[in-house]
């Protein structure tokens, strides 16, 4: 029998409908529940690509007993994390306030005033390697909720004290200047990997807005240094296991320092993400190594994540059902062992894989099986043969029992994709992946953008193109914001900038505090226990540092001095964290590299049809200039068009040629023709 979760959207939710437990859904109702019936609630939050979420699972609230203890004991709230942010954010902080870490799966036991008192994440069955089993850990909570209620009631109080008081009061912070950018540089120089890449130790996940701030940072200053970082932690994430040599794409961390054995779940922010720097590192250097893996990484996209509707799914599981034992294990779809290879390729093709990719006897992996990599002392091969190889050995992955797919669109990762793919499909000239951009904004627009009832809102989740009942956090504000920007850029279509300019004004409108700074959520959000305000940049843009990239980008588009300013306070929190903790805001570094340099404004003026008009348009695109912006199109007055892009005003033809403007800083070079000139203006590689 289903329980309250079977009418949800979310793929996680909807996986714990069968449970015997007795879920709610985050609500009021719930509350309410355990307000009446004088128990505490029990809040379990986690993500649908979560390895450890499932164990939990399948060991605890598949149980028939333990669901009893727990539906007779408490009320129980399942969330899911990518769906509520907002809740996430708020009792992960209280539990790292509390324990020093955090994760998922995240249990916290709260009062029926939603007040946390106990809190954890994964719990066996039994007691083990020091840890309490979960029926012990119930047993404990209910004890201690019937024998000692002001106790409870005393520290659930403190608690909720505890995390007002870390209010932050980052607003007042000037803004970041080259002296800000040049200290953040020295620290991550510091904590570098000069033999493996990337930054610090196991876990080592990839640090993709780390890295692009290190290319800005280059094309700014010539930094050969940030440049080097940036290259060599790009080629040693391709060569490692944690990238699919296959298929493409990138798995969402390496358990080990060398990026061998990763943990397998495959996010779609992380592709969007690394597909974007990897691209743009081949525009810096001309790699080969980061257009194939751009490129790879685009169509991973396209292939594996794309929904019916057109938008991306939030993810693939790091589990499958390993054909052998016929257990869900981690990895199964994507490691082989070297008897493997020659089933699928012969003795002889199976030989040269196992060395090429680096499958030993022994193992990389469990079970003597290996992940596949790009050892650097592998053997010289004809590129055709190790062609045929892959793709044989794609053929056979695909027979095995696929990764389940979170099938969730999230508007904040679907904006990185479009700005990836948007990007991807103009440097390498592939019109099919700016369609496939273009698609998802669509379905941002008709789905998730809500301009009825007097205040215009975004949505965060959709699925199967019925919109979720959640209202969209400032992340999904500022990444769609950041995506459309790009969008515009890319097709010239002037639609995507007055888009993204509704979204940064209801930013500005919604979500910012008088001093400049930036709450997680809207003013008229549901009230928890705090208001969530996170700056700092994890496993994607912060919403804080992506609305005030947005808010910079539309400020250099349109000249609006009030977007500009939002913008510079916005950006106060990376001169406050940029010199102390640069790994931890990636995102807000990339983004004041943009404000120190201008950002550079573009108009490229002529006629849509005309080659020299797109030879102008993708040289601009090129240029390395951090955060310039692009606007292409015919001059104002031509046709009655011009007039959706306001870089393009006032912009007449030299010679009656197409023309390039560049301006920053209130200041414009002498306008070219010539796309060799306009290079030289941008910084760029010859298109």
């Amino acid at each position: 029998m289903s329980n309250r979760l079977a009418n949800e959207t979310s793929p996680y939710l909807l996986q714990h409908a069968d449970n015997p437990v007795d879920w709610w859904p985050w609500s009021p109702e719930a509350f309410a529940e355990a307000r009446e019936r004088g128990v505490p609630v029990l809040l379990s939050v986690g993500y649908s690509s979560c390895h450890w979420c499932h164990v939990f699972s399948f060991e605890s609230f598949e149980d028939e007993l333990t669901a009893a203890y727990m539906n007779e004991h408490f009320v129980n709230i399942k969330v899911d994390r990518e769906e509520r942010p907002d809740v996430d954010a708020v009792y992960m902080e209280a539990v790292q306030a509390a324990t020093g870490q955090g994760g998922w799966p995240m249990t916290v036991f709260l009062t029926p005033d939603a007040e946390p008192f106990y809190f954890g994440t994964y719990f066996p069955p039994e007691p083990r390697h020091g840890m309490p089993s979960f029926m012990q850990v119930l047993e404990g909570v209910r004890g201690a909720w019937v024998g000692r209620p002001e106790e409870v009631a005393e520290v659930a109080q403190r608690i909720v004290r505890d995390l007002a008081g870390r209010q932050l009061d980052y607003g007042k912070a000037g803004r970041p200047g080259p002296e800000e950018l040049g200290r953040a540089l020295l620290g991550l120089t510091r904590e570098y990997d000069a033999v493996r890449g990337g930054f610090g130790g196991a876990p080592k996940f990839p640090p993709s807005m780390v890295l692009e701030f290190l290319l800005r940072h280059h094309a700014r200053t010539g930094s050969e240094g940030a440049l080097q970082m940036a290259a060599d932690t790009c080629e040693a994430m391709a060569r490692g296991g944690i990238y699919d040599q296959l298929g493409g794409g990138f798995a969402r961390y390496s358990v080990d320092r060398e990026w061998v054995v990763p943990h397998f779940e495959k996010m779609l922010y992380d592709n969007a993400l690394l597909c974007r720097v990897y691209a743009h590192l081949w525009r810096a250097t001309g790699s080969d190594l980061a257009r194939r893996v751009a490129l790879e990484t685009a169509d991973f996209m396209v292939r594996e994540l794309r929904t019916g509707e057109g938008g991306f799914a939030s993810a693939l599981d790091a589990d499958s059902e390993d054909p052998e034992s016929g257990r869900h294990v981690e990895g199964a779809y994507y490691a082989w062992t070297p008897a493997q290879l020659d089933e699928a390729l012969g003795e002889a093709d199976g030989e040269l894989a196992a060395a090429y990719f680096g499958v030993t006897g022994e193992g990389t992996f469990e079970h003597g099986r290996s992940v596949l990599q790009l050892p650097q002392d592998g053997p010289v091969v004809e590129a055709a043969r190790i062609a045929s190889i892959r793709e044989r050995l794609l053929a056979e992955r695909g027979r095995r029992p696929a990764p389940g797919r979170d099938d969730k669109v999230v508007a904040a990762w679907n904006g990185l994709a479009i700005a990836a793919l948007a990007e991807c499909g103009a440097f390498f000239e592939r019109p099919d992946l700016v369609e496939r951009a273009i698609e998802a904004a669509d379905l941002l627009v008709r789905v998730h953008f809500d301009a009825t009832g007097g205040t215009a809102r975004l949505a965060r989740t959709s699925k199967d193109g019925r919109v979720g009942a959640n209202a969209g956090v400032l992340e999904d504000y500022g990444d769609v914001a950041e995506g459309f920007l790009t969008l515009a850029s890319v097709t010239g279509e002037g639609v995507w900038l007055e888009f993204a300019g509704f979204l940064v004004d209801l930013v500005m409108a919604r979500f910012t505090a008088e001093d400049g700074s930036l709450y997680d959520t809207a003013h008229d959000a549901e009230q928890l226990i705090r208001r969530p305000q996170d700056p700092t940049d994890t496993a994607a843009p912060s919403g804080w540092t992506a609305a005030a990239g947005a808010l910079l980008s539309y400020a250099a588009h349109t000249g609006s001095q009030p977007h500009r300013e939002a913008a510079e306070r916005a950006l106060g929190v990376v001169q406050a964290l940029g010199p102390r903790a640069p790994r931890f805001i990636g995102h807000g570094l990339a983004v004041a590299e943009a404000l120190v340099d201008g950002p550079r404004e573009v108009a490229v003026v002529g006629h849509p049809d005309d080659p020299a008009t797109a030879a102008l348009h993708r040289t601009a695109l090129l240029g390395t200039a951090p955060g310039a912006v692009v606007a292409v199109g015919l001059p104002r007055g031509a046709d009655g068009s011009g007039g959706e892009f306001p870089l393009l005003a006032e912009r007449t033809l030299v010679r009656d040629l197409p023309t390039a403007y560049v301006c920053r800083h209130f200041v414009c070079a002498r306008p070219t023709t010539e796309p060799v000139e306009l290079a030289d203006q941008l910084g760029a590689v010859r298109p």
